[in-house]
């Protein structure tokens, strides 16, 4: 691929569709608040895509920070470690937010967060030896796809990347952890990202951040403009326009490159590589203790919220212990979510713990919480213009309640990454996501039948 350094890193390419979705970043300038380790943790063996781990201790073992206690179980799949020092108490089954089942340990802690005494930082001098590295780190994905790193950085031969894209947008409403990265951690985002450059041979690196932080971006050029570090200007900030789904992946390439990811096709097929902010910086830090991934930085806000605040918590810590640290409830919560009001995933309850793709919870009162009813579709045809991908979402829906899914396909159902703007968008307060992404597990049956009746 031709490299067009010249031209990439300097300012945004445009970008389609989008919403102004109400920034509402009230702990933007609240330091991150390291919390103390709960009485127990309740580790679930899948907190990734792919594979879940097979658990790899008893009843009864002592364990410390760091320690592995899930062994990862395919090549789509990153271990998982303990979170604090204690004993496994039991080993148990857990229901995830996505309603699947899933082998849990759980731990009870003994207050002193331990480091495990075998953990060392990784001796790297290949490219071999980094991507076992960041395996065994554990590190997925910590923008909330829960991706393993591994396997993203791991860059087939046959395809060429000269771009590595740092997200940093953070475009949902409340969530302000990736901001308080950058101001909190920054030259751990800076080493991870020349870390990732030297071992891939990745030459630029860009990061991506919207310009309602201007902190953050005053903190970034600080350091990436350094002639010390950077003489030859090949790491870049770029400020985006604040606008969601900003952070999307396939938006955020084609705002820093003008590239367009092809349906079915991955960012490498157009020499991306993206990672989250938090990934580098973790990345950045592990590279240097060998302290695997067993913290989780997160949000804690909403209208039932007492005392919202930014949190650095203990991964497997159950949801109502953090919120009961961040003041507990002023209110009952009547809807609780982890993750952003846009894409985040609503719970039943504040039983489950904190994953490690976790970067937020967000509880809200009866107000926000309250549910318009949806009323019939006035063709105005806001949707469509909301949709970054191009898509028609009310011709998915059609397609979707009659069950016809040539014409899912024909209008191309699975490019759609359910971000929300056409819900948000919709005057009728039509369900237009959850049609789409029922829509989508239909259309997978559907094929999947097909496939075993050949």
């Amino acid at each position: 691929m031709k490299n067009t350094y010249g031209k990439l890193g300097v300012k945004p390419f445009r970008t389609r569709g989008g919403v102004k979705a109400p920034h509402r970043k009230n702990t933007a300038s609240c330091e991150s608040i390291i919390m103390p380790s709960p009485k127990e943790v309740i580790i679930p063996m899948s907190q990734h895509i792919g594979a879940p781990c097979k658990v790899c201790v008893s009843v009864g073992d002592r364990v410390y920070a760091g320690t592995k206690i899930g062994e990862a179980a395919g090549f789509v799949s990153a271990p998982i470690h303990s979170s604090v020092s204690g004993t496994v108490r039991k080993i148990s089954q857990i229901v995830l937010p996505s309603g699947s089942l899933c082998d849990a340990v759980v731990i009870e802690s003994d207050g002193l967060d331990t480091i495990d005494p075998e953990i060392k930082a990784p001796v790297v001098d290949s490219r071999e030896k980094f991507l076992e590295a960041v395996k065994n780190s554990g590190l997925v994905g910590l923008g909330g796809a829960g991706f393993p790193a591994h396997v993203k950085l791991n860059v087939p031969k046959d395809k060429e990347v000269d771009v590595l894209l740092i997200n940093c947008a953070e475009c949902e409403p409340y969530i302000t952890t990736d901001h308080r990265e950058v101001l909190e951690n920054s030259w751990n985002i800076l080493s991870g990202i020349y870390a990732i450059r030297e071992i891939l041979g990745i030459d630029l690196a860009i990061i991506g951040i919207e310009d309602n932080k201007p902190d953050a971006i005053k903190v970034l050029r600080e350091i990436a403009d350094n002639e010390k570090y950077d003489p030859e200007d090949l790491v870049r900030v770029v400020p985006l326009k604040a606008s969601y789904p900003q952070g999307a992946e396939k938006v955020l390439i084609k705002a820093l490159t003008n590239r367009e990811v092809p349906e079915g096709k991955l960012p490498v097929d157009v020499g991306c590589v993206v990672m989250n902010v938090a990934s580098v910086a973790f990345l950045g830090e592990y590279l240097k203790t060998g302290v695997p991934l067993i913290k989780k930085r997160l949000t804690v806000d909403g209208s039932a919220i007492k005392e919202p605040k930014n949190l650095v918590v203990p991964i497997g810590t159950p949801i109502k212990d953090v919120i009961e640290f961040a003041g507990g409830y002023k209110e009952d919560a009547r809807k609780i979510l982890m993750g952003g009001p846009m894409m985040g995933i609503a719970l039943v309850d504040d039983s489950l713990p904190i994953l490690k793709q976790n970067n937020a919870i967000l509880a809200f009162g009866e107000k926000e919480a309250k549910l318009h009813e949806a009323t019939a579709c006035i063709r105005c045809g806001r949707c469509i213009s909301a949709c970054p991908m191009e898509l028609m979402p009310t011709k998915l829906t059609d397609a979707v309640n009659k069950g016809d899914f040539s014409q899912m396909q024909k209008y191309h159902i699975n490019s759609c990454m359910e971000c929300g703007c056409c819900a948000f968008s919709c005057p009728a307060k039509r369900h237009l996501v959850q049609t789409i992404r029922q829509g989508k597990a239909d259309l997978r049956a559907q094929l999947s039948k097909q496939k075993e009746g050949k």
